[in-house]
């Protein structure tokens, strides 16, 4: 890599068309804690800190918590839904609703953010196709497959003993994403099934927050073995701010801790590889140092700069790599 010393990071940030891959905010707001179109000091995100660190493009998980995956996930990942749909008819100004890649480029121009909406785990699909094409007809595009347990599709990274992989119902889940034109996450979901989803998928998957695992033995990073075959599949890793997924013991986690994970996934992926899933409003637990929230961002670009990128692939890890990937499942 050739450093480009005339690069300047704030101008380049600026310009670049940023896409992150996940976060957890809307579980706050349908919570009622706060909203996403007023400026926090709680939590990590909301529109105007997103605007302000140039965010163009979020993907808002519907995230069921353990409570309700049993009983009661449609109609919780629902209310997220509504949740979104109420802050976006408030806030026409700075959010509109992505389900296309022209839509998030069309939110960069206009200065706004597109938002993505994604289901973490399939528990709310209630082991049902018809389900799954609904939410695909509310605006549904991105589908984590699993949430850490057990669900009708397959089985996270925190189920006991051998975990299996895809379920019958979870190959026809995959088959059915790639036709409708909704990206699969692989995030949370165990050894075994992400084997088995990227024998089946004949469109590329994201990983939309985790690490790799040769840095941090963490059962939420991925393995080499496992990085290499989602790049051969055409797919991204997006990196995640979670400290404790980025060093053990992970009090003290800085950016530069992140950025080599960065490094690690570009020398084993290559640069087309990889993106940025912050999981923001996802972890309380910590913050990593010199990312407190989403107004540091403009840091990470420095930060990328500094170790030698060039300006386009700054551009790729930002936004460009995630965008490809949803243009072709998405459209």
């Amino acid at each position: 890599m050739n450093r480009i010393p005339q690069a300047d990071p704030l101008t380049l940030h600026y310009d670049t068309l940023i896409f992150d891959a996940h976060c957890d905010t809307l579980g706050d707001v349908l919570a009622g804690t706060r909203h996403l179109g007023e400026r926090s000091d709680q939590g990590h995100s909301d529109l105007p800190r997103m605007r302000e660190a140039g965010v163009s493009g979020q993907v808002f998980a519907c995230f069921v918590p353990q409570p309700h995956q049993q009983h009661g996930a449609t109609r919780h990942a629902l209310q997220r839904l509504d949740t979104f749909y109420q802050e976006m008819e408030a806030n026409p100004d700075a959010l509109l609703l992505a389900t296309s890649a022209a839509d998030i480029e069309e939110a960069k121009r206009a200065g706004k953010v597109a938002g993505v909406l994604g289901l973490e785990g399939a528990e709310a699909l209630d082991g049902s196709l018809e389900v799954l094409r609904c939410f695909y007809r509310l605006g549904v595009r991105v589908l984590g497959l699993a949430w850490d347990y057990r669900n009708a599709a397959c089985d996270g990274v925190k189920v006991g003993g051998q975990p299996g992989g895809l379920t019958a119902f979870g190959e026809q889940v995959v088959k059915e994403c790639n036709r409708l034109g909704i990206v699969v996450d692989v995030s949370h979901l165990a050894g075994p099934g992400l084997g088995d989803v990227l024998a089946l998928s004949e469109q590329p998957v994201i990983a939309s927050h985790s690490n790799a695992r040769a840095l941090c033995d963490h059962m939420r990073n991925l393995s080499d073995a496992q990085l290499e075959a989602i790049a051969a599949n055409g797919g991204v890793v997006c990196v995640t701010f979670v400290p404790w997924f980025i060093r053990d013991p992970w009090p003290g986690a800085s950016l530069d801790d992140f950025l080599k994970h960065i490094d690690h996934l570009i020398a084993v992926m290559g640069i087309d590889h990889v993106g940025l899933g912050s999981d923001f409003d996802g972890y309380e637990q910590g913050n990593l140092a010199g990312m407190e929230d989403v107004t540091r961002l403009p840091a990470l670009t420095a930060g990328l700069l500094a170790r030698g990128y060039e300006p386009m692939a700054v551009r790729k890890i930002l936004g460009g790599n995630l965008l490809r990937v949803f243009r072709q499942v998405v459209g």
